[in-house]
């Protein structure tokens, strides 16, 4: 393989690109293609919302004619398979490309190694693993999903200076400043779905959704770990459940108590009237609810709280990547304590990177997969 010195700058161009539409293209994974002849960009693609068209006949379409004898930068091996639409390797080949540059290859079955064989086939020359490193982490929740059958799970959690998450009784309680809680928004952006136990429900009395100017449509799916069904209907979760879809994470109910059975089953019949769709699954075991999600073609969810949520996720083994961040001040007397802090993350973690937003730091912590 032998790689020009432009390859990594355009691939990390397309991998920019690709983040556009994090969240927004399930099933299909967030992918994204540049067209470039003699150092221009003559088009360029992102697989659009709804996960279709891909990539790569937008970006080709943009190039036309000029794609021939380009070369192509993909963050995702291109697919091989007749879907709903024709495979983008095909595309490819029709436009007449010289060279195709791959970041990541597909571990889809049905595409696997088949993309790259097929532009070869076609005399197109192929080369991979560019940046792949930053590809994957693009494509983390996809990758999850095709290998795992489960979401990619981020833990945020945002951390005061002597390592508390809140302060008993005193429902959300401000740690960071502006800065940093946009940048939260956009992960809920970025992210398929979000989730929250059922104790930071009622407290804080959350909304879950984007609220970032533009980005409201952005929102991801909104779950709660809730037991018993306690979340009230007068919560901002249930009032907005017709608009952005809400999954109440049940127990499995209970069965040695008639009484007791009846009270669950009219919660259930209340939440559903009210929009809000009942899942049962066992909380102490996070993978059942993590491959329940997977088989609905969710590949990323953001753990938001709290501190007993975030512990059952941790002890399970089913958080990929942390992100810390923390607040210049302290909480003091009655606050609850982070279930991570910088000093204590689990040794399978790897430190990845720190910023800055404004007076707050975001420590990004990874588990290989």
């Amino acid at each position: 393989m032998v790689l020009l010195p432009e390859d990594e700058r355009f691939m990390a161009a397309a991998i920019r690109l690709s983040r556009q539409h994090l969240g927004l293209t399930s099933t299909n994974p967030s992918v994204g293609c540049l067209i470039v002849k003699d150092g221009v960009i003559l088009g360029g693609g992102v697989t659009a919302l709804g996960g279709r068209p891909h990539a790569e006949p937008q970006a080709l379409a943009a190039a036309g004619e000029g794609a021939r004898g380009a070369t192509a930068y993909v963050t995702l091996e291109p697919c091989s398979h007749y879907g709903r639409t024709p495979p983008c390797a095909e595309a490819l080949i029709a436009y007449g490309v010289a060279r195709v540059v791959i970041s990541v290859t597909d571990p889809d079955q049905r595409v696997s190694g088949r993309g790259i064989n097929m532009l070869r086939e076609a005399g197109i020359e192929v080369d991979t693993g560019i940046l792949e490193r930053e590809g994957r982490r693009s494509l983390a929740g996809y990758l999850m999903r095709q290998t795992r059958n489960r979401p990619y799970v981020t833990l945020k959690l945002a951390v005061s200076a002597d390592g508390m998450i809140g302060k008993t009784g005193e429902g959300q309680v401000r740690i960071t400043g502006d800065i940093a809680r946009a940048q939260v928004q956009m992960l809920r952006a970025e992210s398929d779905a979000i989730l929250v136990g059922i104790g930071t429900a009622i407290a804080d009395d959350p909304e879950l959704t984007c609220r970032l100017p533009g980005l409201e449509d952005r929102s991801p799916l909104r779950i709660v770990i809730d037991d018993e069904l306690q979340l009230p209907l007068g919560s901002k979760l249930v009032r907005t459940a017709r608009q952005y879809p809400v999954i109440a994470v049940a127990g499995h109910p209970p069965s040695f108590d008639e009484n007791t059975d009846a009270a669950f089953l009219g919660r259930r019949a209340v939440l559903d009237a009210a929009g809000v769709e009942v899942l049962q699954s066992n909380s102490s075991e996070p993978g059942e609810l993590l491959e329940a999600l997977g088989t609905r073609g969710i590949s990323s969810l953001l753990v938001e709280g709290g501190a007993r949520t975030a512990q059952r996720f941790l002890d399970a083994g089913m958080v990929d990547r942390i992100l810390l961040f923390q607040g210049p001040a302290d909480i003091g007397e009655g606050g609850i304590e982070s279930p991570v802090l910088k000093s204590n993350i689990p040794a399978d973690f790897m430190h990845v990177g720190e910023s800055r937003f404004g007076d707050d730091l975001c420590d990004e912590y990874e588990r290989g997969f």
